[in-house]
C-alpha cells in the first residue's frame, strides 16, 4: 500500500515538473530546485522526488550531476504543424510532400467491425490496411492507420504507398472524392504507438477518425490518426455571420488552387460539428 502511494505521489511530482519543462517555464539549461527543496514544496519525501526526477532523466528531459545539480536538457521542437480545419482535399498532396513517411505495415485483412461498417464493405471482402508514421524535420508527429477497399488498393504497391501521399494514389486509381465525415477527440498512446512517436505509454494524443466517400457515396478510405499535440495542432478561422440578432461564428471558406488541376472550394455543413479538417496522411 505504501509503495503504491509513493508511486502515485512520484507520478504527481513528475507530471508537474514535466509540464513546467515542456511548457518552457523552465527552459533549456535551466536548473531545477534541489531534492530537499522539491520535497518540501510538494510535501513529499526525497525518495518520492528522486523517483520523479529519475523518470524525467529517462525521458532525456533533465540531466543530473552531483556537482552541478539538475538542469533541463530538453530543447523544444519547432513550432507544431498546424492544419486549417476548413482545409480542402486538394491541399493534402502538397502537405504530404512537406513531411517524411515511414511505412510500418502493409497487408490485407477481412472486412469486419466498425471499419467495414463505416466503409459499407460486406464481410466477404478484403481491406488493404496500412500503418504509417509521419515526421517533420526528423521528428515523428502522427501515427496513421488506413483501410482501403481491395478493389482500389490493388492499383498501388507497398513501395508507392511508402513514397507517395495516399490521396495521389486514390486519384490515380480514378476515385472521384466527394465528401468526408470525421471526428476529432482525444486518445492515449498504446505501447506500439508510444514507441513509434517517441512517447511514454499512456501519453495523451489527438485522435481523428475520418471516412472518405466518392461521388457515388461509396466509402473509399477509413483513417484512424493519432497526433502528438506538441507537434501538431488544429486551427480554424471564424467570421461572424447572419442577421444582426442571430449572428453566429462560422468557418471561413477557403479556396485552394493547384497548377494544372483547377481550383477546388471547401464546403462545410453549417449544422454539423466542425469536421472539414483534412490533415496530411
Amino acid at each position: 500500500m505504501r509503495d503504491w502511494l509513493g508511486e502515485a505521489k512520484a507520478k504527481q511530482v513528475y507530471l508537474v515538473l514535466r509540464d513546467r519543462i515542456l511548457s518552457g517555464a523552465v527552459g533549456f539549461g535551466g536548473k531545477l530546485p534541489t531534492e530537499n527543496e522539491l520535497a518540501e514544496f510538494h510535501g513529499v519525501s526525497r525518495v518520492t522526488v528522486r523517483r520523479a526526477l529519475g523518470e524525467l532523466a529517462r525521458e532525456r528531459l533533465i540531466e543530473r550531476r552531483r556537482s552541478a545539480g539538475t538542469r533541463v536538457i530538453y530543447r523544444p521542437a519547432p513550432a507544431p504543424i498546424t492544419a486549417d480545419i476548413s482545409g480542402v482535399l486538394a491541399n493534402l498532396a502538397d502537405m504530404g510532400r512537406s513531411t517524411a513517411v515511414k511505412l510500418l505495415a502493409f497487408d490485407y485483412v477481412p472486412a469486419e467491425g466498425a471499419v467495414a461498417q463505416a466503409l459499407g464493405v460486406p464481410p466477404d471482402r478484403l481491406l488493404q490496411r496500412s500503418v504509417r508514421v509521419r515526421s517533420v524535420d526528423g521528428l515523428p508527429f502522427s501515427y496513421l492507420t488506413t483501410h482501403v477497399p481491395e478493389s482500389i488498393s490493388v492499383t498501388f504497391t507497398r513501395q508507392e504507398l511508402a513514397s507517395r501521399p495516399l490521396l495521389d494514389l486514390l486519384e490515380r486509381a480514378g476515385v472521384k472524392l466527394e465528401h468526408a465525415r470525421q471526428r476529432i477527440s482525444a486518445g492515449l498512446a498504446t505501447p506500439d504507438v508510444a514507441e513509434a512517436l517517441g512517447l511514454r505509454t499512456g501519453s495523451p494524443l489527438i485522435e481523428l477518425v475520418r471516412v472518405v466517400h466518392d461521388q457515388d457515396g461509396r466509402g473509399v478510405e477509413h483513417l484512424h490518426a493519432l497526433y502528438r499535440p506538441d507537434r501538431y495542432a488544429f486551427e480554424i478561422d471564424l467570421v461572424r455571420s447572419g442577421a444582426a440578432k442571430t449572428k453566429v461564428w462560422s468557418p471561413i471558406v477557403r479556396r485552394s488552387g493547384k497548377a494544372g488541376r483547377g481550383t477546388s472550394t471547401s464546403t462545410l455543413n453549417s449544422k454539423a460539428k466542425p469536421a472539414g479538417l483534412m490533415p496530411p496522411r
